[in-house]
């Protein structure tokens, strides 16, 4: 029989939840392998588990093809929209399978290879420096997410793409903020209208922007004219996979940056011994990288729908059967990262084994970018304030189950 548990139940609107999931996460996991949620999808939260499911022929991210009594959750209200607006985000990369995904992919790719991103390290390591220039403490202390894990990573999309400077980056930014809330089970039914209204409008620009790429596919050398221009066997991006793909990477390629540069000062913050570890070794960078998204993952759970029978820790999940792969609880699973899995610890030796970015065909594209950002923001951070403190608390987080981050995080500059 499955290893099957009733309860303890993953309740995110238990208090405290926001602050630390991870409590509720180990007793979930400690109860046995496979569990079913009181929202309708089942969960895994084992590293073994998690791993195998992501990395499991036979699934799918596509919601139509889970049973209708997977979700317990109300439908967003769609009232007024038509078909097409329902159905955008479809051909994002995020939300389709092969053999539709590995075509796009490979068409995406070259932008984001290890090589590719690496070039793009002076224009980072200016931007940081940059937006550390200008920050202030007026005693009430600077905020690390909107001075600089909020404005890095949209500086450099923008730039990669290549978006023209008369377009509003802030208020594109505050659109992609609130679109990204229909990645959120809870947000999405609860604010339906308002993640509508940002789609429209990031639609509108980012249709506009395409247009006038295409006048210049000759002069401009970016990743929109490259996308734009991509071909493979003769196949060309349509314009719905150009504009969903566009927005896939505003949305959740720019919120994960963020939420793992703020999650990880805030992770810093709290255990000051390792912060000061990382002042004095630089060497330490690229590891802690990896730990601080072990510690606290940006991502916390990845869906896999099943097409055919799959049996995981001896239960057998039947075709349209939803299943949320939990990455941070895997993340923080002793069987995997020992005894001291709850601890922050920037020499960790298996730390680059998390699952933060995913597994398998769809494995974070932008896993390479997020590290490099990762990389120069914090340790910039605490080396020019190597003092700073906290100053709220608890920290401000921002309510999401699935993409987890802080709304604020203030610090004293020292």
């Amino acid at each position: 029989m499955a290893d099957q548990v009733v309860a303890p139940a993953l309740d995110p609107f238990a208090p405290g939840f926001f602050e630390d999931p991870y409590a509720q996460y180990d007793a979930i996991r400690a109860a046995g392998a496979v569990h079913q949620t009181l929202f309708g999808p089942w969960l895994l939260t084992h590293w073994e588990h998690v791993h195998q499911l992501l990395r499991e022929p036979g699934t799918s991210v596509e919601d139509r093809n889970a049973s209708d009594d997977q979700f317990l959750l109300p439908e967003p209200s769609a009232e007024g929209r038509s078909e097409e607006e329902l159905k955008r985000g479809d051909k994002a990369i995020l939300n389709i399978d092969p053999p539709d995904h590995t075509r796009l992919r490979r068409l995406v790719s070259k932008a984001f290879t290890p090589r590719t991103v690496e070039q793009l390290r002076p224009r980072i390591e200016a931007l940081v420096t940059e937006l550390l220039d200008d920050a202030s403490d007026d005693g009430s202390g600077w905020d690390v997410i909107s001075g600089l894990a909020f404005p890095l990573p949209f500086a450099v999309i923008s730039d990669m793409l290549g978006m023209p400077d008369t377009i509003d980056r802030a208020q594109l930014r505050e659109w992609s903020h609130t679109l990204v809330q229909v990645l959120d089970p809870i947000l999405a039914t609860t604010n339906a209208e308002a993640i509508f209204e940002a789609s429209d409008h990031m639609v509108e620009v980012i249709e506009e922007v395409i247009a006038w790429k295409r006048t210049r596919v000759d002069v401009d050398d970016d990743l929109l004219t490259a996308l734009i221009r991509a071909e493979d066997g003769g196949d060309v991006l349509s314009e719905n996979e150009l504009r969903d793909n566009v927005m896939l990477l505003y949305m959740a390629g720019h919120e994960t940056t963020v939420n793992l540069i703020g999650n990880g000062t805030n992770a810093l913050l709290r255990n000051r011994p390792e912060l000061e570890r990382l002042v004095a070794d630089p060497e330490l960078d690229t590891n802690a990288v990896e730990e601080l998204l072990r510690y606290d993952s940006p991502v916390q759970f990845s869906r896999r729908i099943m097409l055919k029978p799959v049996t995981v820790a001896g239960h057998t999940f039947e075709p349209g059967d939803f299943v949320m792969t939990g990455l941070g609880a895997a993340n923080h699973d002793p069987a995997k990262f020992g005894d001291d899995a709850d601890r922050l610890r920037l020499d960790r030796e298996t730390a680059r084994e998390h699952v933060s970015f995913g597994s398998g065909v769809h494995h974070c594209l932008g896993a390479a970018l997020a590290r490099l950002e990762g990389q120069i923001a914090i340790g910039a951070l605490v080396r020019r304030f190597p003092q700073m403190e906290l100053v709220d608390e608890p920290p401000a987080w921002n309510g999401r189950i699935i993409l987890r981050g802080l709304d604020r995080l203030r610090v004293t500059l020292g």
